[in-house]
């Protein structure tokens, strides 16, 4: 939010998507009649974003007796794959007001024949700051749970975790924390990051490119590298590097923000809330040549910053930010108040729960996660998988990027993962 605040008055989409596909469209009947049964448990997805004046901390708030308006849910029929992906782009683009509206809507979108493998589309558009992807995931899998016929109730004895329990540290020992992070955040990089936005004032709108992959039967080699996190921030860095040397850019370090979910491994862990911490990759575009030493390189700075306690203590830092002013929020970032904070955006949302196979009587085929991004970076890169499929999902804001650098960096990506498109 501190990132969005340079941009306040342009409307600029703080928006994330989370598009399923399916064999066949979902029942809207079916789809609010779980969202009413969810609101009675959760009704964070009807909150608004407060704040009390001055210094108080930013929170969602939720009132029954509020007469909170519920989300949104819309339904649409395109003829075309191409309509679609303006349809979803609209999506994108329809910026949420966290103050005035509900943080969280629903599309619902019937593809024809056009669209194969699956003619359905389930939308789920938040507001980027009420959940992470992975919240977002959960969020569906409390719906799907809702769906069947019955008492509108979860299964007797099941629990729920829409929210995170209350910090157990004392504020003494969190302060010290935050103050770690605060000094850590300002000895990231002695030179401002540079980015495909640099220097941007006249920009467009959101777009996004999603490609899916599959890999070849006949495939070969060990393909645990491809699986690692660092090393395929390595191979994107590589691709961003061509990017760099086409825009005359300078060699200055690759500063890339990295999620750590925070959700014990194993759990499903809370919905509501970004759960996250962040680790900090740096690297220059210079170093992108030789892939898998680069990964090496990136895995023992993420080493080393677990073993410092960074991980942790950027997580405190983010919430004690809650408290401050958005127009002092940019001091702390890495660029300060007037330069780019990131070089570029990048994640691995990983695979959903085997469990979200099937949503509302519809078999799933894919399953992704599209975001907004900035002007300055500018460009982020996301990697997931549903079942056998790879998805790929460029974002960029329109004057950042051209699609011929788009086209580029996915065939980069593309060719070092070893992958060919899904049938």
């Amino acid at each position: 939010m501190a990132m969005h605040h340079p941009y306040a008055g342009r409307r600029v989409s703080h928006n994330a998507l989370m598009i399923v596909q399916s064999d066949d469209p979902v029942e809207p009947a079916r789809v609010r009649r779980a969202f009413d049964r969810l609101a009675e448990s959760c009704p964070w997805p009807s909150s608004r974003l407060r704040r009390g004046f001055p210094w108080g901390a930013l929170q969602w708030v939720a009132s029954r007796g509020a007469g909170l308006d519920p989300p949104q849910m819309r339904e649409v029929a395109v003829t075309s794959a191409a309509a679609l992906h303006r349809v979803l782009e609209d999506e994108l683009n329809s910026a949420i007001d966290p103050r005035r509206e509900p943080p969280f809507r629903l599309l619902i979108v019937d593809g024809g024949p056009a669209c194969r493998p699956g003619r359905g589309f389930l939308v789920l558009t938040w507001f980027h700051a009420l959940m992470d992807p992975r919240g977002g995931q959960n969020l569906l899998g409390h719906l799907v749970g809702l769906d069947p016929d019955g008492d509108g109730r979860f299964p007797h004895g099941a629990t729920r975790a829409f929210a995170a329990a209350r910090e157990s540290r004392s504020l003494r020992e969190r302060a010290r924390l935050g103050r770690r992070t605060l000094d850590y955040m300002r000895t990231l990089t002695t030179v401002s990051p540079v980015s495909p936005g640099t220097g941007l004032t006249a920009f467009g709108r959101a777009s996004f490119w999603q490609g899916a992959f599959v890999r070849p039967g006949a495939a070969t080699g060990d393909t645990r590298a491809t699986r690692d996190v660092c090393w395929r921030l390595a191979l994107v860095g590589s691709a961003m590097s061509d990017l760099w040397q086409k825009r005359g850019l300078p060699d200055v370090p690759f500063l890339v923000p990295i999620s750590v979910d925070l959700r014990p491994k194993g759990e499903e862990g809370v919905a509501i809330g970004n759960w996250l911490a962040f680790h900090f990759a740096r690297f220059k575009p210079s170093e992108t040549a030789d892939v898998g030493a680069l990964a090496r390189t990136l895995r023992v700075q993420m080493a080393d910053a677990v073993r410092d306690g960074q991980i942790d203590a950027n997580a405190v830092g983010m919430e004690f930010l809650r408290y401050r002013p958005l127009w002092m929020m940019p001091r702390s970032l890495p660029g300060g108040p007037s330069g780019d904070a990131f070089s570029f955006n990048f994640a691995d949302v990983g695979a959903p729960p085997a469990s979200l196979s099937t949503v509302f009587g519809r078999r799933v085929v894919n399953m992704y996660h599209a975001p907004a991004v900035l002007p300055r970076p500018g460009i982020g890169i996301f990697f997931n998988q549903f079942a056998a499929r790879h998805n790929l999902v460029i974002s960029w804001v329109e004057g950042a990027m051209t699609e011929d650098d788009v086209a580029q960096i996915a065939e980069v990506v593309r060719q070092g993962m070893g992958w060919i498109e899904a049938p």
